[in-house]
């Protein structure tokens, strides 16, 4: 069985910031790296495309000055019982060799004559702040180690069934919990329509960028329109036409069509009565009107444009005015994209163990009632603490927000 994660940090400050752990060639061929990062070795051939893959390159000097280390290009292979031990042979005893992980700027080891040598990734940027976090697979290591066994609640637990709670727990706490929301800076194309991202499960926030950098919110069309399901053909009767298959004919939606063309102004003023505009930088200006604007609805009253989700499609529609747009996506994820690679956050690891010991209990046969409403009790609980652990409350702040509410507020 796995050891439990003991929580301390094994890499030093060189390995954390810049990614690079260093040795001395000592004849013996092997190099061991303590990064909280697996190295991942696809292939050593640079010319290969699967190259590309490696998390990681190996540099190695003579003299070990800066400016002297190169790419090396030979032989690299990871020994079978551990992947963050790389044999490299045939180097000479003495010679300075450098791992480096990939990182935004490339590291600091490459040759400036020769571009493709830096380590180009985002390997060590993705490492950043994991402290603060555990993974799910130290989670279930952990919970067998600490719940199951004689003389502990839990005699004996097939690890399957715990990954499967552990995963229900992760899942559950994503939504409402674990901070879970994903964010993707995206440009709105001519289509009007973008593709949601891979672990998506439901989104949180969609904004629009201006020149200065602020945001926008955008909002759901609601009952503005709609994006159909499906658009089947009909005859001239009415009915729906099928193929050779049997099955309907789908054309385009006309809906959809008739909202891309449409223009996003026109929703919150009579624009019959609108005589001109002009346009400065983000926004549009009303030179002049006729008359007033009667029975406007609030939650039409907006200038930074909709969105609707398709269905059919997969995708993210939105309003004209959106078109050429920066916008920002925020997202949740079920936190299990990755399987058991993914982060859990320490403040909501013992809550965790509280889910899974419950979930356990409550499915077996014969478990006395008054144990599972004891643990389902403790789960409530230490759940209401994860949450406000996670909230990230500070006092400072709350006192910043509370220094406006002695203004006015005119309706």
């Amino acid at each position: 069985m796995p050891l439990p994660n003991n929580g301390l940090i094994t890499e030093t400050n060189r390995q954390y910031y810049e990614g690079a752990q260093g040795f001395m060639a000592d004849g013996s061929n092997y190099y061991t790296t303590s990064f909280n990062t697996d190295l991942v070795l696809v292939t050593n051939d640079p010319l290969d495309p699967d190259y590309f893959l490696n998390n990681f390159k190996v540099y190695t000097s003579a003299t070990g000055y800066p400016g002297t280390f190169n790419e090396y290009t030979g032989t690299v292979t990871n020994t079978v019982t551990d992947v963050n031990k790389l044999f490299i042979p045939g180097l000479s005893t003495g010679t300075y060799v450098v791992i480096q992980l990939k990182t935004l700027d490339g590291g600091k080891y490459g040759n400036p004559l020769v571009p493709n040598s830096y380590a180009y990734g985002d390997t060590v940027e993705e490492n950043y702040g994991s402290y603060s976090y555990i993974s799910l697979n130290d989670v279930v290591n952990n919970f067998m180690v600490a719940y199951v066994g004689t003389g502990k609640l839990i005699g004996t637990v097939k690890r399957t069934d715990v990954i499967f709670h552990a995963k229900r727990s992760m899942q559950e706490f994503s939504y409402d919990t674990l901070k879970s929301v994903k964010s993707q800076e995206l440009t709105i194309p001519p289509s009007l329509s973008v593709v949601l991202p891979q672990d998506y499960v439901n989104y949180v926030r969609m904004s629009w960028i201006d020149h200065g950098g602020v945001k926008h919110i955008i909002y759901p069309t609601n009952n503005l329109t709609i994006s159909p399901y499906e658009n089947p053909v009909q005859d001239n009767r009415g009915v729906p036409i099928q193929d050779n298959f049997e099955d309907n004919i789908d054309g385009t939606s006309i809906t959809e069509e008739r909202w891309r063309n449409n223009q996003g102004e026109r929703l919150s003023f009579d624009y019959n009565n609108f005589v001109g505009d002009w346009y400065n930088g983000d926004m549009w200006l009303q030179s002049a009107w006729y008359g007033r604007r009667y029975g406007l609805d609030p939650q039409f009253a907006n200038i930074n444009g909709y969105f609707t989700m398709n269905e059919r499609e997969g995708k993210i529609s939105f309003s004209s005015d959106l078109v050429g747009k920066i916008i920002v996506l925020e997202y949740i994820s079920d936190g299990l994209a990755y399987d058991l690679d993914a982060r859990v956050p320490k403040l909501a690891e013992e809550s965790m163990y509280a889910y899974i010991l419950h979930a356990i209990i409550s499915t077996r046969a014969n478990s006395p009632e008054y144990l599972v409403q004891r643990l389902k009790q403790e789960k409530n609980a230490k759940l209401r603490n994860t949450k406000i652990r996670l909230s990230n409350i500070k006092l400072e702040e709350i006192t910043q927000v509370l220094r406006g509410q002695s203004k006015w507020i005119k309706h």
